[in-house]
């Protein structure tokens, strides 16, 4: 994302990542500094992006000892982090009480849509903040929709999440079926993609769960993680969703037999009878 607003003219001042060696090669690479202290940051910058892993970096990058709110006001903080609503009106009302513009804009896309200006975007909050930053939004997406109160937007992400991911885990089944009964997978494959087991998942995980390619676009980590959530929001409206708990439960064996840094593609190795991970 800060490669892309650089190419498209926007100066970087300052580029902070729990990683410190990340910090100083993107930070290099776009003539800004590499903030040691995440507060640096908000010192320095107009508009601040967030993109952290879940509830307890995001709290730790606004209510730690170091924080982003230490040079809060009149600052625009746009945080893109798919975590859990709950958290993220929990920032922006803070924001708020220290005179700061805070929007949740959690992304529906990946690394090579971040870099081309291609990411879908759902925000909610401060929709004076968001006309404000709009025309910055515009060089990151390719879509975006105002959801409206704070909390909506990271909703709306955790259910896109929770469909995918249950498609994620739909369809390693039918491939982990389909070479159990011997058949032929790129076939199979092209069978599906054209017929009613199409779905986005197979245009972007088929092959790869074919080919044991899991290269990391999202990890099976955060598959169970944005999982959790939606099921916890279920849990909260007195809601059963017996398919949300089946694939959060074989996410969360990825997690627990070493998998989770791989792609959520890797859910085939659970199910293909030839590769079939074991406890």
């Amino acid at each position: 994302m800060a490669r892309r607003l650089r190419d498209v003219g926007y100066p970087i001042v300052a580029v902070h990542d729990a990683q410190r060696e990340t910090a100083e090669s993107v930070a290099s690479e776009l003539e800004a500094g590499a903030a040691e202290r995440v507060s640096e940051v908000s010192r320095l910058a107009e508009v601040i992006f967030t993109v952290v892993t879940d509830d307890a970096a995001m709290r730790s990058i606004y209510f730690g000892p170091d924080n982003l709110f230490e040079h809060a006001r009149g600052k625009f903080f746009v945080n893109c982090a798919t975590i859990s609503p709950a958290v993220h009106i929990e920032v922006e009302q803070a924001g708020a009480e220290r005179g700061a513009h805070v929007l949740e804009a959690p992304m529906a896309s990946s690394i090579p849509q971040a870099r081309e200006g291609k990411l879908y975007m759902m925000l909610a909050g401060d929709q004076t903040a968001y006309r404000w930053v709009e025309p910055i939004l515009e060089q990151l997406t390719c879509a975006r929709h105002f959801i409206g109160k704070p909390g909506s937007a990271a909703a709306l992400k955790a259910l896109v999440n929770m469909v995918m991911n249950i498609n994620t885990a739909g369809l390693a089944e039918g491939l982990g079926l389909a070479e159990a009964l011997g058949l032929d997978l790129a076939l199979v494959n092209d069978v599906f993609s054209q017929t009613g087991a199409n779905s986005r998942v197979l245009e972007t995980d088929g092959q790869d769960m074919i080919d044991r390619e899991h290269s990391v676009f999202f990890s099976a980590a955060h598959a169970a993680k944005d999982s959790g959530i939606a099921l916890s929001l279920a849990q909260q409206h007195g809601l059963q969703l017996p398919l949300l708990d089946a694939s959060k439960r074989q996410f969360d064996r990825m997690v627990q037999i070493g998998l989770g840094g791989i792609d959520k593609s890797g859910i085939s190795e659970l199910t293909f009878l030839s590769r079939r991970a074991k406890d």
